[in-house]
């Protein structure tokens, strides 16, 4: 936009200069002005669920008689542009604004009333009209909400419903592999991998199950609560018909919350959700280092897999090739985990009547949710999906593995079973070999008993 030419525009404190070809107004302009903070705009998904409450909000006041049908319409035209990123370039404002998001509200308030009042040929006022029944108190928590219940059933629960498909299918294939389990990254009784990816599975699964409980609280809405959570200025039921047209609008079981001082007041259930996706996190990271740690090598590590190669891994070391996707999933993850504990902290700002760190709960929770979903996609489709089991590698360890001998503990004691694995160990020799000759075991009892796929 044209820095040059200027036009003025009025507020309650007065006269200001706004771009000439900025469709915002004197608000909007003023928070351009005082929050030069970080260079972060409001996210643009942000955007859209502001574009999308405020054309829920005019629908609820057409519907309840509280304004024109032709000027809801245009408001309604306007405010879905708005949230199809029509007029992006005309949301500037830093995440680091006012506590209440009031000047993210008011941007949205005047750039609708300007596209409104050009569509309509007559003044579509941001207050009186497009914010009609609402303040920013109730339409920023509204849209936190929003924001996350969106990207949770759009992203992030389809991209672990493929990270799950994608594990489930690798068990299967690996599902008569049997290899070393490791406790304390020491030898430990044998594990099939099948059995050792079913459990990142159900960690995944878990993670399903823990986000579509959260979604009960976070698609409950502020919305109709207004000022202070008693809905002044607003219709009484302004607030369950917009949430109802929020939910056929984007399929999501939207309804107004059961108590609107709460939800103006506190973010317990943004924090709650946080929570989760910071469990999940924990999770990937798990994941993520498991693949790590099997892929190690080639020769002076683990080589149990061999993951796709998908890049050069160093400048300097030719034919070098790094676990990049797992490295990246967990800094994702290690962001999510800081982002909780910001969330965390800035739901504690919740004073008196309304929490005053909202703009940062919604841009840290929907960072956290995108971050978990492509990690999600990149893990099945250039880890999961492909890598290669070095079954020589896991066969020749696991037939040394001293620790076999856990299965001969009821046949000849605690004490015993020790001496032989001490004695396997420090001669380099298999597990049998050494019972053969400590024992009154014969050779097929021993292979029975010590038989690595019989211990799974």
């Amino acid at each position: 936009m044209s820095k040059k030419a200027f036009r003025i525009e009025h507020d309650s404190m007065g006269e200001l200069q706004v771009p000439e070809d900025a469709l915002w107004g004197a608000q909007t302009q003023r928070a351009v002005n005082n929050f030069p903070i970080s260079g972060l705009a409001m996210p643009r998904q942000f955007i859209a669920a502001l574009g999308l409450v405020k054309w829920a909000a005019a629908g609820a006041n057409a519907e309840l008689g509280l304004i024109k049908s032709d000027l809801a319409i245009a408001v309604q035209k306007a405010a879905l542009a708005v949230s199809a990123g029509d007029y992006d370039a005309h949301f500037p404002i830093d995440v680091f604004q006012t506590g209440s998001g009031t000047s993210s509200n008011m941007n949205a308030n005047e750039v609708i009333a300007h596209v409104a009042t050009e569509a309509l040929g007559a003044e579509v006022h941001p207050n009186d009209h497009v914010n009609m029944s609402q303040t920013s108190n109730d339409v920023i928590p509204t849209c936190v909400h929003v924001i996350a219940a969106q990207a949770i059933h759009e992203k992030l629960l389809p991209a672990l419903h493929h990270l799950s498909e994608t594990l489930e299918s690798k068990a299967e294939e690996t599902k008569d592999v049997v290899k070393t389990g490791r406790t304390h990254l020491m030898d430990a009784m044998p594990v099939t991998l099948a059995q050792e990816i079913r459990a990142w599975q159900f960690q995944v699964d878990q993670g399903v199950e823990r986000l579509n409980d959260t979604m009960k609280g976070i698609t409950a809405l502020a919305q109709g609560g207004s000022a202070v959570g008693t809905g002044i200025n607003a219709h009484p039921n302004f607030g369950n018909k917009g949430a109802v047209l929020l939910e056929e609008r984007t399929g999501l079981p939207f309804k107004a919350s059961e108590n609107q001082f709460q939800s103006l007041s506190s973010q317990d259930a943004a924090v709650e959700t946080s929570g989760q996706l910071r469990a999940l996190a924990v999770s990937l990271t798990k994941i993520a280092n498991d693949l790590r740690w099997m892929n190690s090598g080639p020769f002076a590590g683990l080589a149990e897999i061999r993951l796709k190669p998908l890049q050069p891994g160093s400048s300097i070391m030719p034919g070098k090739v790094n676990p990049v996707i797992p490295e990246a999933v967990a800094m994702a993850a290690t962001q999510v985990m800081g982002n909780d504990t910001t969330i965390g902290i800035a739901g504690q700002s919740g004073n008196f009547q309304l929490n005053v760190m909202l703009p940062l709960i919604a841009h840290n929770l929907h960072q956290s949710i995108l971050l978990l979903s492509s990690s999600c996609i990149a893990l099945a489709e250039h880890c999961i999906n492909d890598f290669e089991v070095l079954v020589k590698n896991i066969q020749a360890r696991l037939s040394r593995n001293p620790i076999l001998v856990t299965a001969l503990n009821s046949k000849i004691g605690y004490a015993r079973a020790a001496e032989i694995a001490k004695r396997a160990y420090q001669e380099d020799r298999d597990i049998i070999d050494v019972a053969l000759e400590m024992t009154d075991l014969d050779a097929a009892v021993l292979a029975e008993l010590l038989d690595p796929a019989n211990l799974v």
